[in-house]
């Protein structure tokens, strides 16, 4: 007697490569990656060394910042702006709001 065993359907490779991050929890990391080079992006080079982005979950992006002046300037007047333009770039708005903590 044979048995023969039955095969799972065909699958994109599309579809396999999500199912291999998304298991290996690498999507989270990737969809991370993308929204610290926005941010860096929207901010600019030089404030970019000064504000990094340091975590990404369920909306919220952190951004430790160098100095007391920045940390003012950022929560009070442009980090609402530089939000905008980091959604801008990501082509969606996948930051819901960014909070400033002074780096330690």
């Amino acid at each position: 007697m044979q048995f023969q065993t039955k095969r799972p359907a065909p699958t994109s490779i599309h579809d396999a490569l999500a199912a291999f991050l998304r298991n290996s929890g690498l999507d989270s990391k990737l969809a991370q990656a993308s929204v610290f080079g926005a941010w860096n992006h929207a901010v600019g080079e030089t404030l970019a060394k000064r504000a990094k982005p340091v975590r990404f979950q369920s909306g919220e992006l952190l951004v430790e910042v160098q100095s007391a002046p920045h940390l003012h300037e950022l929560t009070n007047f442009t980090g609402e702006r530089y939000r905008v333009l980091a959604n801008k770039k990501l082509g969606a708005a996948r930051i819901t709001r960014v909070v400033f903590q002074l780096q330690r």
